[in-house]
């Protein structure tokens, strides 16, 4: 049976498209011009050209006519890098819980890597291997000739836990502010008045500050003591003596390694957590629930995280398979979608007596 007349103009269209001889953001031919071409009514050019674009073949531009989508050069196998700091580290979450649903929904194949990989591969070979990452942001001062490259070429990046100011990269962050202010918060209504915060080193990371921020802003009203930002002595390998010399009573620190290791140093010095010195971290990593006493700590929804990050890569990378070509290298500022956290009360912490 021959094929209706629409069908033959979107196949000899898709051809041209596939074949290359419609390269990528080149104009395509009017429905007044394939009318004529194929001495058919504007209806019917119409609806090969509204397949075409509904199959991501063609993209519009109201006032200037139909395009050819550069996804039509893209890998038959559709790739997104997934970066973390180290392979297997115990301080970060499950975001693959959320990550790969998401994967499997939209067809996308998810390959995980340490960060060194960054450090072995080119900008080219990145890029052509995939079709967007998913990038954890151990710093913000890291592989910027390779980000650098990534924003010039449009090359879709989607950042987490850090937002890059020099970069336009879109970020899902939890909500590390709230995070310092429930945890002092819980140790305001326990009682608590001297309340530190214990650093594990004396290099700050954009997170960490958040934290501490939400912890000033939690304790400023409302308590006599607070310990400073730039104070050596609230680091963790001197935290024995910060606490003795400041009279602390409960102290939050900044994620749950840092406040494990401050609860193994306190029972050598034959204190007590909680009896002594109440503890909350940050992150609820596996081993917080698993320590004795069982860690008070802030827990973040890294599925929820990984999810909004699976679903940003893609909506970056469709939008950069249909945009125009003049729509391209477009500098803006990153934003950034800040995921809730919660307090899981555990037996690190109690009420002063």
């Amino acid at each position: 049976m021959k094929e209706p007349l629409y069908k033959q103009i979107y196949d000899a269209l898709h051809d041209a498209i596939q074949t290359g001889e419609l390269a990528p953001g080149s104009r395509v031919p009017t429905e007044k011009e394939l009318s004529a071409q194929y001495q058919v009514s504007r209806i019917t050019s119409k609806r090969a050209l509204t397949e075409l674009e509904q199959n991501h073949l063609i993209y519009r531009v109201q006032g200037s006519g139909s395009f050819v989508s550069q996804q039509n050069t893209r890998k038959a196998t559709e790739k997104i890098l997934f970066v973390l700091p180290f392979a297997n580290d115990l301080s970060l979450g499950n975001f693959t819980e959320g990550i790969y649903p998401v994967m499997q929904e939209f067809g996308y194949e998810l390959l995980m890597t340490p960060a060194d990989y960054l450090e072995k591969t080119t900008p080219q070979d990145l890029m052509q291997a995939f079709d967007g990452m998913i990038y954890y942001a151990s710093n913000t001062s890291s592989y910027y000739d390779l980000l650098f490259a990534c924003q010039q070429h449009d090359f879709p990046v989607v950042t987490l836990d850090k937002q890059l100011h020099d970069f336009p990269f879109p970020a899902i962050l939890p909500d590390n502010f709230e995070g310092g202010h429930l945890a002092a918060s819980h140790l305001l209504a326990l009682g608590h008045q001297r309340i530190a915060y214990i650093f594990g080193d004396r290099h700050h990371p954009q997170s960490v500050r958040k934290r501490y921020l939400g912890y000033v802003d939690a304790l400023q009203q409302s308590a006599p003591f607070l310990t400073k930002l730039d104070d050596d002595h609230a680091v963790l390998k001197e935290a024995l003596s910060y606490i003795r010399d400041h009279h602390i009573t409960a102290a939050v620190c900044e994620n749950d390694l840092v406040a494990i290791e401050l609860m193994r140093q306190l029972r050598q010095n034959q204190q007590d957590v909680p009896a002594d010195v109440s503890l909350i971290g940050f992150d609820n990593i596996q081993a917080a629930a698993l320590v004795d006493p069982a860690l008070t700590t802030i827990g973040q929804n890294f599925a929820e995280m990984g999810r909004l990050a699976g679903l940003k890569v893609i909506t970056l990378i469709q939008q950069s398979a249909s945009a125009a070509p003049e729509h391209t290298h477009v500098s803006t500022e990153p934003t950034a979608q800040r995921v809730a956290v919660s307090l899981i009360i555990r037996e690190s912490t109690k009420p002063k007596e």
